[in-house]
């Protein structure tokens, strides 16, 4: 974030920041690259704190959530500011014409709830449904990562490298799930037999 903005300020006090001849779509490019970036580490944590037993890891998974919001909200502030130039009422126009903003909005407003819950106040007040509520997470990085292959135009090596990084995350909690019926099935039979 600081490299860029170090960079947004010399772009705009010289020309000449490093941002390429489309400085607007660098700008939003990067921003959306960190928070989906950001969402994936999220995601990363549970397999990784299973995988090595250190729930410290625990303790991140909320701070690469808000990050991931706060990236992903400058990323449509970006868009909202530096390419629709003030006339935010195309937003809406832009949101039902163009499928790769409707499902990058979707997106952002699917992380609006997560981010206004990740409080512990909003965790024991929900109690629960803050659980079934945070599982908009996969939803998010789903319409995230369709967002990212719908908007490059030909070379889909990179978003196709970060879907296949969402398979795995995904991948990895529907194996355990299933492991863990699995062993649960198991029990019960084996206490019944």
């Amino acid at each position: 974030m600081a490299i860029l903005a170090w960079q947004i300020r010399a772009e705009w006090l010289t020309g000449s920041g490093g941002l390429g001849a489309d400085p607007v779509a660098e700008i939003e490019h990067r921003l959306g690259l960190w928070a989906l970036r950001m969402l994936l580490l999220t995601l990363a944590i549970t397999p990784l704190r299973q995988v090595t037993g250190q729930a410290v890891l625990l303790r991140f998974r909320r701070l690469l959530g808000l990050y991931a919001f706060a990236y992903a909200s400058l990323h449509f502030s970006a868009y909202l500011v530096l390419d629709l130039r003030g006339y935010w009422t195309q937003v809406f126009e832009e949101i039902v014409k163009r499928p790769y903003i409707t499902v990058g909005f979707a997106a952002w407003l699917l992380l609006v709830p997560l981010a206004l819950t990740s409080t512990k106040a909003a965790m024991r007040r929900l109690g629960r449904n803050w659980g079934r509520l945070h599982l908009l997470v996969y939803a998010t990085a789903v319409l995230a990562v369709l967002h990212f292959w719908w908007l490059v135009k030909s070379d889909i090596r990179e978003p196709a490298m970060y879907a296949a990084i969402l398979a795995v995350l995904l991948g990895w909690r529907l194996w355990k799930k299933l492991a863990s019926r699995r062993t649960l099935s198991a029990r019960r039979t084996s206490a019944t037999g």
